[in-house]
């Protein structure tokens, strides 16, 4: 709390002001996985700045525990993890995004190896690798470290990106908005094009301009737009928001998909305890013991999580339980060799894995829409990519398949690369570019109206646009949306520009995004569940929401 209150005292004496203008051939806006690897890749041909808003470690990426899916194994094949991302993804995964991913995949695996990060091995069978079986999986194919795969990745791509030469890793700069024909002095563009973006400088609190010819949106998920979630605190959908604004399409922004467990401890604060717990052996139970995940699929607890996560709602609202059970007794003291950072996160809630079932509960996770891109990360803006998280690629459909994500993002991010080297563009000259506007920076603001309103935005979010939905839950969120963002917006025009204060813009944005395709979607499907509508629709449709600018 310290550390916040001074950054808010740094904006009281100096307010935002405009600073100068930097120009890269590459502009990558965020520092987990897929951005890490985009700028590894391009940094061979030309400059590169990656501007992450807070610290460079502070990523989704870092959280991520179980692993990344690839066909590694002689007992596996690529037709196999396509049709379980396919069955996984209900219907509405793009088939051939579904084959570039598996079929570029080892590949992908490989450059993570060659980068230094270092995946748990076994030698003596089909494959190098000790391989974990997660729900919707017919094989045993994610690669991991231990049970804290993300961290290990993050560390290796981030040493990498600080020891290379034609790399700048820009930490606490806070992407404003991307710079387009509205920010020109003159306009130039036969079509809508990105320039760069404008940021914030939190220590400062100086305008940043920051132009390129190839700027890349890696800014994560959405999570914190729900009130209970799995996402690191950086995670309010700010690049989803941004390219909305400046005119980009969005696609299937209510397949947010939750995961359905959680550590329940109201004490300590959000744990994800990973799926590969139950694939190792681990199975859910409700409070009287009963292994309710036998009644709902023919793969029981490892179904896929859309299946997992209503089951587990359905059981909790119907003996009004705040959580259910994971039971890991099985694995004895294995428990603590295959998941050390979970056993111990479990003994600090007072929980011995090994001896007592664990409570859990769904908790937002990860989001299966976003910026719409073509195969190579394009956007419907020229000169804008987007890669993980915060792009559609079409991989996903109406539900992820476990571990598919973090190899979405590196597969992704690669072919990205591949297209932006290919086009060598240059920069525009910064003399068409306006400064940042200061007006409206007037120094009243207040900072408990912000913590309110994105409290609200939250709770609205957890009510009403959840697990389950109905056509009156979503109306009255679109209302109670539609006066936020009014409010944040006069809030925005009049007053100085405080990171609190663009994540509330932001998550205002994206929650009303979200909204908006669930009140569109006119079915049930993959992780869009609605009452009002139960069975699926005939011809599933992306549903895809333009903005006019």
């Amino acid at each position: 709390m310290k550390g916040y209150l001074v950054v808010i005292q740094v904006y009281r004496e100096s307010g935002a002001t405009a600073s100068g203008m930097d120009s890269v051939d590459y502009l990558v806006v965020g520092s987990g996985i897929a951005g890490l690897s985009y700028a590894l890749r391009v940094a061979q041909t030309g400059t590169v700045a990656i501007l992450t808003k807070g610290n460079a470690d502070e990523t989704g990426t870092r959280w991520a525990q179980g692993g990344i899916a690839s066909v590694t194994s002689a007992d596996d094949a690529f037709a196999l993890h396509v049709e379980d991302t396919l069955v996984a993804g209900d219907g509405l995964c793009h088939r051939d995004a579904v084959e570039v991913l598996v079929q570029e995949g080892p590949e992908a695996v490989r450059e993570l190896i060659d980068w230094g990060v270092q995946f748990t091995r076994q030698g003596g069978k089909a494959s190098p690798f000790d391989l974990h079986r997660e729900g919707g999986h017919g094989r045993a194919r994610i690669l991991h470290a231990g049970d804290i795969t993300g961290a290990e990745i993050e560390r290796a791509l981030l040493e990498a990106a600080r020891n290379h030469p034609n790399i700048r890793i820009m930490e606490r700069r806070f992407a404003l908005e991307l710079i387009t024909r509205h920010f020109l002095t003159e306009d130039r563009d036969a079509a809508l094009t990105c320039h760069g973006v404008y940021a914030l400088d939190r220590d400062s609190g100086k305008i940043e301009t920051w132009l390129s010819p190839c700027t890349v949106l890696c800014t994560g998920g959405v999570g914190q737009v729900y009130q209970h979630t799995t996402n690191p605190s950086v995670s309010t959908g700010d690049g989803i928001a941004m390219a909305w604004r400046a005119g980009a399409r969005v696609v299937n922004m209510e397949f947010l998909q939750f995961h359905p467990t959680q550590l329940y401890d109201p004490m300590r604060g959000p744990f994800l305890i990973s799926e590969a717990v139950r694939g190792a052996g681990a199975f859910l139970v409700d409070s009287r013991g009963n292994r309710f995940m036998d009644e709902e699929h023919v793969l029981k607890d490892l179904a896929p999580r859309d299946i997992v996560t209503r089951a587990i709602d359905r059981r909790m609202k119907a003996l009004g339980d705040p959580c259910v059970y994971l039971d890991a007794t099985s694995l004895g003291t294995h428990a603590k060799k295959k998941f050390p950072n979970i056993h111990a996160r479990c003994l600090e809630a007072g929980i011995r894995m090994e001896r007592q079932p664990i409570p859990v509960t769904p908790s937002a996770h990860y989001l299966c829409g976003g910026i719409q891109t073509d195969l190579h990360g394009k956007t419907s803006i020229k000169g804008l990519y987007a890669c993980g998280e915060c792009a559609h690629t079409g991989v996903h459909g109406a539900n992820r398949l476990a571990s598919n994500s973090l190899l979405e993002a590196v597969v992704f991010s690669r072919r990205a690369a591949e297209h932006g080297v290919q086009q060598k563009l240059v920069p525009i000259s910064s003399r068409l570019v306006r400064r940042w506007d200061r007006r409206g920076t007037q120094e009243h603001r207040e900072e408990v109206v912000i913590r309110h309103l994105h409290d609200t935005v939250r709770r609205t979010m957890w009510d009403f646009v959840g697990i389950v939905r109905t056509t009156d839950r979503l109306k009255r969120a679109a209302t109670h949306l539609r006066l936020i963002r009014d409010e944040v917006e006069d809030f925005y025009k009049r007053t100085v520009i405080t990171p609190s204060l663009l994540e509330l813009r932001n998550s205002a944005r994206v929650a009303r995004l979200i909204v908006e395709c669930a009140i569109r979607r006119k079915e049930s499907r993959g992780l869009h569940s609605s009452l009002d509508f139960p069975k699926h629709a005939r011809s599933p449709q992306d549903t895809i929401l333009k903005h006019r600018v």
